[in-house]
């Protein structure tokens, strides 16, 4: 199975959980994706992620998480015990998202999104220093990501395995190029 966790401010309409879901759904695979809205809340999204995963076994499950997704599913890979594939992901996002506390719309929406301070500290409390094993990370990074460092990326997720986009940005426009690589560390292969 496949859980896809989006970027802050995004939902499952982004351009990267769109492209995972239907080339799951091309494949035939269409029940073992789940992409869902995430909360506001760092705290709730892992408990909703969480719960989307209980009974799934780790050696089944990948996680792919985009940007503030991405320091979920690292969060949650080290828990678990599954794959993760890290698209642009947040590093260290209580620096980054201080300066979005308060109300505002989410990307693909006119719903509001509330940022609270105390969301600061539940980002902290999922905070991984130091991934433990390396070979069940695939880190896809791009040096021209307009909203975070990718050498920040490159130095947290050292050992792993690297897929380094010179140029790009941070949405990864071109992921649609990407997908079948990232589907193939996840275990998804095409279908003869």
């Amino acid at each position: 199975m496949i859980l896809y966790l989006h970027g802050f401010r995004s939902s499952p309409q982004s351009m990267k959980a769109r492209v995972v879901v239907e080339r799951m759904a091309a494949l035939g695979l269409a029940d073992q994706v789940r992409s869902p809205q995430l909360p506001a809340s760092p705290k709730l999204a892992i408990e909703l992620a969480l719960s989307l995963v209980k009974d799934v076994p780790a050696e089944a499950l990948s996680i792919i998480g985009s940007s503030l997704g991405g320091y979920y599913a690292t969060w949650l890979a080290e828990r678990i015990g599954c794959k993760a594939v890290l698209l642009n992901p947040a590093i260290v996002p209580r620096v980054n998202l201080d300066q979005h506390v308060g109300v505002t719309t989410q990307y693909h929406s006119d719903e509001p999104f509330e940022f609270k301070r105390e969301y600061i500290n539940e980002l902290h409390a999922l905070e991984v220093p130091q991934i433990s094993q390396p070979e069940r990370y695939f880190l896809v990074a791009a040096t021209g990501d307009e909203v975070l460092d990718y050498r920040d990326m490159l130095a947290h997720y050292r050992g792993a395995r690297q897929h380094l986009i010179q140029g790009s940005d941070h949405a990864i426009s071109e992921f649609p190029d990407y997908v079948d690589e990232v589907l193939a560390f996840c275990g998804v292969g095409a279908r003869s």
